[in-house]
């Protein structure tokens, strides 16, 4: 009997946990969105009450596709949004603010985006110990020698990280993983994106 119920409440916990791993991702992903969609809206409260929810996301986000469009393909975009960038980083106090933020946004989207070559990095030689990281310089010779480069190591769970200088015989690139799967594993602790993800939704036995 006490086996019996020993095993039901195995079965059940099971189960829970199961359960949890699915809902919770989900609930937390629709809770971001719906706070974004919310604030967004919020902040031209006029039009959403007017009209229906969400007319304030749908605009501001109509406009960054516009703004990216004629920026990237149109002659005349491109000129003036790169007069406006080298006027507000000439601006004291502004570019202290502007050009770091565009750096950091830069370095994870569009043409200039830096973590998109995943490595393996030797940070111990006894015993040997290895990291995952991002190549982010590869020519380090204004401060090393030729044969230093610069790689981004990202914390688990966490949008933290440090950066190293390493020798490149240390370095190994990855070509069994994509970028995005690389980071993944590195924020997950290693849980997920290598091989496959199909046992990340499993519950635990």
């Amino acid at each position: 009997m006490n086996l019996s119920r020993r095993h039901i409440a195995r079965t059940l916990l099971k189960h829970l946990f199961q359960g949890l791993l699915i809902v919770g991702p989900t609930t937390l992903t629709v809770m971001v969105l719906w706070y974004l969609v919310s604030s967004i809206d919020q902040s031209i409260p006029y039009l959403s009450e007017k009209l229906y929810p969400g007319i304030t996301f749908l605009l501001v986000l109509s406009g960054l596709i516009t703004i990216g469009y004629i920026s990237n393909k149109i002659v005349f975009g491109q000129r003036l949004f790169s007069k406006v960038d080298r006027t507000l980083e000439r601006i004291p106090g502004v570019r202290h603010i502007y050009t770091p933020t565009k750096d950091v946004m830069s370095s994870f989207v569009g043409d200039k985006k830096k973590f998109n070559v995943p490595v393996w990095v030797r940070t111990e030689e006894s015993p040997e110990t290895w990291r995952i990281g991002f190549l982010t310089q590869e020519d380090m010779s204004g401060e090393f020698d030729a044969s230093h480069c610069a790689v981004y190591l990202p914390h688990s769970y966490a949008i933290s990280g440090w950066v190293i200088i390493s020798r490149k015989e240390d370095i190994r690139r990855i070509h069994t993983m994509s970028a995005a799967s690389a980071m993944k594993f590195a924020v997950s602790g290693g849980v997920a994106g290598f091989h496959s993800d199909e046992a990340v939704f499993k519950a635990p036995e």
